[in-house]
């Protein structure tokens, strides 16, 4: 391959060119720079002997181009040829083309394997793309060696295809162009049929950029010789797949829809949530609550009534939380972090102290009061976000008022496929909701952005708002159809309307199961690495969930939804039960189960300790907490060696930070094992046994770790918070606890170096895995195995599919040397 010299005065300037060229070919071309000079009061100037020390680190039979700013840098370069001997000089060319034009376009060349006189070509042309679309020259060139060969016998053939991606053909996408084309031994042309372009050569950068592809254009694509169909289906696949950028911009409301004339019974709202729902409609109205106001007498009394009352609502809630991250996700359970901290705000809390000591307020009165005046304090801002925010304020107003009068929450319960018509859901309420039974939201408030609304894209539920109030006047069981994605409900609907409809449906279900088709099949780079793609569950229902989103098993089973909505923990039976079921489910796929992590965000009462910790995340939680507790760890312990037997589960331990924790565990886990084989009770005598990487101790001692464990699981949710000192759940730090920070990325670095360098594989279980766009910077640390939410997977195996390792690694160390996560996703998600 022909290796590149950049040789400028600037070495801040040569560094950038050399970072912008190495990213159009994800760094598969030998680039040097020869720039600045050593003298820290005047740093521009250029050096020979530094020339010369490039060449030779590029150096190649294929031959080394120089490219030059102005001035003293082509005297350094003409004297460095000097230094060579004869035989090396003569490979070594120098070229008169504009820097950074000149240094992509030979690089891209480089990259196709052209030789050194088409590189340099490439080079001296890089202008000509700028000059056509400025319209300084008519022509993008007047010589073409391209042209298909004018015999009958070698079939031409052709494709038309659009552009989709939202900045066209820019610099990346036009390098992937180019890079594909020319990897076939077959003659490629490209016209762009929408500005009626000459056709030009599929494997030239500078002739592609003359085209001036944008969003909607349409290109004709031929190719002449033996891999002709085979090189269009590529270029077709890389233009279907949008040049692997994920340039679907999530709007907040929804694209514009061609008019029609309303029919019989259609009414116009705001889309939510997309999807079609067909069913019978059922009111559900939140129980208002009533109080009266009354004169107290004893002031402290009222106060610890409302403080009491209060308690009781964090532990609601944070059960909430708890059910939320499991069964849906964390980023749906930050929802309820906020209410925690509205409850948790002092000036909130002395506000009500002061309704009830000085005016001598019932606790009802002086609540209600305080989240009235927090409430229009969020409608009185002009952002239309934070207003939305109302809605949780209220939630956790009503819930306070509830506990204080006694009453018990009124869940919605559906003995049939239904579709919910209210005034408004609360977060609380539309957490809850059953996706099996509510088919579909109608409401007469909110917006798409409301907490409800993401609840319910999140659940899959189709959702449409600001729907008119008189379907609050209908009766139960009248028939209703909702489309989510273009915001209208009909009542009554039409034979046309509903056939129209189910077309709709059937469509939207074709391509879904054409993606979990795809989303079955195991995810290989293109280089044929394979990466294992599985699932984060916290049920049954979500392991075959799952399975028909084509999970290769279960990364991570968070068992605490077995703990949730009881008032004493699980017995050994009954968690058996359950492990049992999911691996029938799973057959003889890997089932990961992590021990019970209670602690930090996820609090049960009934196995909380009376001692109020100040920081919970840093206190007696995941590992800690069992080894506390050593009974209730032994009886998980037994259902899962009991639920082994003819099935693939592995266990692991949470939060583990010392040797003397995770050999704590594993002294219990052979207890265990001890205990089973003396009563005669069969299990897998071979059971794999890892650990999560979650803090920066075990980061640091991983080596160590290492030999005491078959693998790791990285949790990059809490290692990112304990990485950076930024609790999650803290919206005044919780940008910090980014997965992508360079600290971060260090650590998930130095973690797989040291596993490996022991012979165990290690898996990534964050959040951060169900970014798809940042699949490539995880590949390239190495990582064995991702475990994503199931509906993530099709989208990851799919980008796992667009690249090379060798790409990946090449990205990953770009990541590795950023200053900020901001500067590593620029990194990976589109720019111009």
């Amino acid at each position: 391959m022909v290796g590149i010299v950049i040789v400028s005065h600037s070495k801040q300037l040569a560094l950038g060119v050399r970072e912008l060229a190495a990213q159009m070919v994800q760094g598969q071309v030998p680039l040097a720079v020869a720039a600045g000079i050593d003298d820290p009061e005047n740093p521009l100037g250029t050096d020979a002997i530094q020339v010369y020390e490039a060449i030779a680190s590029v150096f190649s039979e294929d031959g080394v181009l120089i490219l030059m700013d102005l001035g003293s840098a082509l005297m350094s370069a003409e004297m460095a040829l000097e230094f060579l001997p004869p035989e090396q000089r003569d490979h070594v060319y120098l070229c008169a083309a504009p820097l950074v034009e000149g240094a992509i376009a030979a690089t891209i060349a480089a990259a196709t394997g052209g030789s050194i006189q088409q590189v340099m070509a490439e080079a001296q042309g890089a202008l000509v793309a700028k000059e056509t679309q400025l319209g300084l020259i008519s022509s993008p060139l007047s010589t073409d060696s391209n042209q298909p060969p004018n015999n009958s016998a070698i079939p031409t053939h052709e494709i038309r295809l659009k552009v989709r991606n939202r900045l066209g053909l820019h610099a990346r996408p036009s390098a992937q162009f180019v890079a594909t084309a020319s990897r076939f031994q077959s003659q490629i042309r490209v016209q762009n049929l929408t500005r009626n372009t000459e056709a030009v050569r599929g494997d030239s950068i500078n002739q592609v950029a003359t085209l001036g592809v944008r969003q909607g254009h349409e290109l004709l694509i031929t190719a002449t010789g033996i891999d002709a169909q085979e090189a269009l289906k590529a270029l077709q696949k890389l233009i279907i797949n949008n040049f692997g950028e994920d340039d679907i911009i999530v709007g907040l409301t929804p694209p514009p829809q061609e008019f029609t004339a309303p029919t019989q019974g259609e009414l116009a709202g705001i889309a939510a949530s997309p999807g079609i729902a067909i069913a019978p409609l059922v009111h559900h109205q939140s129980t208002a609550v009533a109080f009266t106001e009354y004169h107290i007498e004893n002031v402290n009394v009222e106060w610890q009534r409302l403080q009491a009352a209060i308690q009781i609502a964090k532990q609601e809630i944070a059960t909430l939380l708890s059910h939320t991250s499991i069964q849906i996700g964390d980023a749906e359970a930050a929802i309820f972090d906020a209410h925690l901290l509205f409850l948790a705000d002092p000036v909130m809390l002395e506000a009500a102290r002061q309704h009830i000591v000085e005016e001598r307020l019932n606790a009802e009165v002086a609540w209600q009061a305080v989240v009235d005046e927090v409430a229009n304090s969020y409608r009185k801002l002009e952002d239309s976000y934070l207003q939305e925010r109302v809605d949780d304020v209220v939630d956790v107003g009503q819930r306070v008022l509830r506990i204080l009068l006694g009453n018990a929450p009124t869940d919605l319960e559906l003995t049939e496929p239904s579709i919910v018509v209210a005034t408004d859901l609360s977060p609380s309420d539309t957490v809850k909701l059953d996706p099996s039974k509510v088919m579909g939201i109608c409401m007469t408030s909110g917006s798409a952005t409301s907490h409800s609304a993401i609840i319910a894209r999140t659940l899959g539920i189709p959702a449409v708002l600001g729907i008119d109030a008189q379907v609050l006047n209908l009766q139960s069981g009248t028939l209703m159809a909702l489309d989510g994605e273009s915001g209208k409900v009909w009542v009554a609907p039409a034979t046309e309307t509903l056939d129209r409809l189910e077309a709709k449906r059937e469509t939207w279900k074709i391509a879904q199961a054409e993606a979990r088709k795809l989303a079955h099949q195991p995810a290989f780079t293109r280089d044929g690495c394979h990466i294992k793609v599985l699932a984060n569950i916290g049920s049954i229902t979500d392991a075959q969930l799952a399975v028909n989103h084509g999970a290769e098993g279960v990364g991570l089973l968070r068992t605490e939804f077995l703990y949730l909505d009881r008032t004493s923990a699980p017995t050994e039976e009954e968690q058996l039960e359950v492990y049992q079921a999911i691996t029938q489910v799973l057959d003889k796929q890997p089932l990961i189960i992590r021990t019970l992590d209670i602690g930090g965000d996820k609090q049960l009462p009934y196995l909380s300790s009376s001692v109020t910790e100040a920081n919970p995340f840093l206190g007696v939680r995941g590992i800690r907490f069992c080894l506390e507790n050593p009974q209730l760890l032994k009886t998980q312990l037994r259902a899962i060696l009991r639920a082994s037997v003819g099935h693939n589960i592995k266990i692991m331990w949470p939060m583990i930070a010392t040797l003397t924790e995770l050999r704590a565990a594993k002294e219990i886990f052979y207890e265990v094992q001890e205990e089973l084989r003396e009563a005669g009770i069969a299990f897998d005598e071979n059971m794999n046994v890892g650990m999560m990487i979650e803090t920066p101790a075990a980061v640091a001692i991983a080596d160590q770790l290492a030999r005491e464990v078959d693998f790791f699981s990285i949790g990059t949710n809490d290692l990112s918070q304990y990485v950076m000192a930024g609790d999650r759940t803290n919206p005044r730090v919780a940008t910090l606890a980014d997965a992508l920070q360079p600290a971060v990325l260090r650590m998930i670095q130095r973690t797989v170096s040291v596993a490996h360098a022991a012979n165990i594989w290690v898996g990534l279980c964050g959040e951060v895995a169900a970014e798809t766009i940042v699949a490539p910077i995880l590949l390239g640390l190495g990582l064995d195995e991702l475990s994503v939410n199931p509906q993530a997977i099709a989208p990851l195996k799919q980008a796992i599919s667009q690249l090379t390792i060798t790409e990946a690694q090449a990205i990953a160390n770009i990541a590795l040397q950023q200053d900020s996560a901001t500067s590593v996703r620029e990194l990976v998600y589109p720019i111009g």
